[in-house]
């Protein structure tokens, strides 16, 4: 069993690694911090086939599962990078349980017998997709359902307001829905760290921490105490 689905099964909060710079070195020290799972993203940055291939790898030899976003939900990129070894797609964008169930099967019949120890995540970024989240959520088969949060607050008509009223109050809705789901876990990409005590008992159980938002607080910190 993979380690992230069992420690999901058990009521477990999964933590989400995010490098931002793909080098397979920092992936793998991400397991000697405590991180659940490495974040590849194919959507945004330059990783290449090659280079997922590595960040998996290093994953790997962490005792961490690999998590890539694809650029597109095309069947044959994700059959392709799921043969470079990572352990599981992030599919940007998913509006219906239409693209919802293509996701899971995609990876279903791309990883055969393989598909239990492979995780299928979904990202929830509009309108549109809000509305049909009670269908989403329902569908057998995702691990986890991700807020983009920057897309959506955009799709709001807010963007780069991501606190604005509007956006938090479309945050709370659709963790409210996962949540009641009893199936996916919620999940979130964690900027501002000091919300995480209190999403987390709104019931979001997947959090994605930034290699930018670390350093950059970091460096804020050692500023701080060397004045």
């Amino acid at each position: 069993m993979n380690k992230v689905k069992e420690k999901l099964r058990n009521g477990g909060t999964v933590m989400v690694f995010n490098p931002n710079f793909p080098s397979a070195a920092l992936a793998e020290h991400a397991g000697a911090l405590g991180f659940d799972v490495a974040f590849i993203d194919c959507e945004h940055g330059p990783a290449s086939f090659e280079r997922a291939e590595e960040l998996a790898r290093a994953a790997r030899a962490a005792g961490i599962t690999s998590l890539l976003r694809p650029w597109t939900a095309d069947r044959a990129i994700i059959t392709r990078f799921l043969d470079c070894g990572v352990g599981g797609i992030q599919f940007p964008g998913v509006e219906t349980a239409a693209a919802a169930r293509e996701a899971v099967e995609m990876v279903r019949t791309a990883r055969g017998k393989r598909f239990d120890d492979t995780l299928v995540v979904v990202m929830i970024e509009s309108t549109k997709a809000i509305n049909n989240l009670p269908e989403i959520v329902a569908v057998k088969g995702l691990d986890a359902v991700v807020i983009g949060l920057s897309d959506l607050a955009r799709d709001l008509g807010h963007a780069g307001e991501n606190q604005h009223p509007e956006v938090r109050r479309a945050v709370d809705r659709i963790i409210g829905i996962i949540h009641q789901a009893d199936g996916a876990v919620a999940g979130f990409n964690l900027h501002l760290w000091e919300e995480g005590r209190e999403l987390k008992k709104q019931g979001v159980r997947w959090f994605t921490i930034h290699a930018k938002t670390m350093l950059a607080r970091g460096a804020r910190e050692l500023e701080s105490l060397l004045k």
